[in-house]
């Protein structure tokens, strides 16, 4: 792969309108987007997060709605949603002691992004 190559890939247009100035890659260890992006592509945690749009969950509603993950794995994800503060974990004063997760008002703004994104995928299953 030559540079000029290399350089097209790297640039991404971003944007609708054709006047919107291109966007390029940058280093993960400078650049919030590529963390961001790097840290919803990590397994399961956008999967997370759809399920939390529709609301409060427990933990074992989790669990049971993300087949394949293992109890190890819920807790690190969950603790990583939550120290991004993209969810929010409750636990209840009563007997016995129940934990939910709710979207924050910064994981709420993510849902129209994670739905464009199931909506793309729907549209252009067959051919990818």
């Amino acid at each position: 792969m030559n540079d000029q190559e290399t350089q097209r890939i790297a640039t991404i247009q971003m944007g609708s309108q054709a006047n919107d100035a291109p966007r390029t890659a940058c280093h993960a260890a400078e650049c919030l987007a590529e963390d961001w992006l790097a840290f919803l592509g990590h397994r399961w945690n956008a999967l997370i997060l759809w399920h939390l749009a529709n609301g409060p969950m427990r933990y074992s509603e989790l669990r049971d709605v993300l087949p394949g993950i293992t109890p190890k794995v819920l807790s690190e994800r969950l603790a990583g949603l939550t120290g991004r503060l993209l969810i929010l974990r409750t636990v209840s004063n009563g007997f016995p002691r129940e934990t939910s997760y709710q979207l924050t008002p910064q994981g709420l703004a993510l849902g129209p992004i994670i739905l464009q994104l199931y909506d793309w995928a729907e549209e252009n299953a067959a051919r990818i």
